[in-house]
């Protein structure tokens, strides 16, 4: 199974790339400890999590072909 993972503001600072494809996660939890563990500096950044365009709150099941969004905190103004 591969995923997308799309990056964006200071999380793409960290990744230095603004997309992956990434093989061997299963679900939402699975793929954070596996990019925390790529990329040590997002363990301390807060950031949220999009599966195909919805932002998600608990650890969600994942498909082949899915496009996880990593955002970085975002203010209205």
């Amino acid at each position: 199974m591969e995923i997308d993972v799309l990056t964006f503001g200071q999380i793409t600072d960290i990744i230095k790339e603004t997309k992956l494809k990434i093989s061997g996660a299963e679900n939402t939890d699975e793929l954070i400890k596996l990019l925390e563990n790529n990329y040590p500096a997002l363990q301390s950044n807060k950031y949220s999590i999009a599966v195909n365009k919805k932002i998600i709150q608990e650890n969600t099941q994942l498909q082949h072909q899915d496009t996880v969004a990593i955002l970085p905190p975002f203010s209205g103004g």
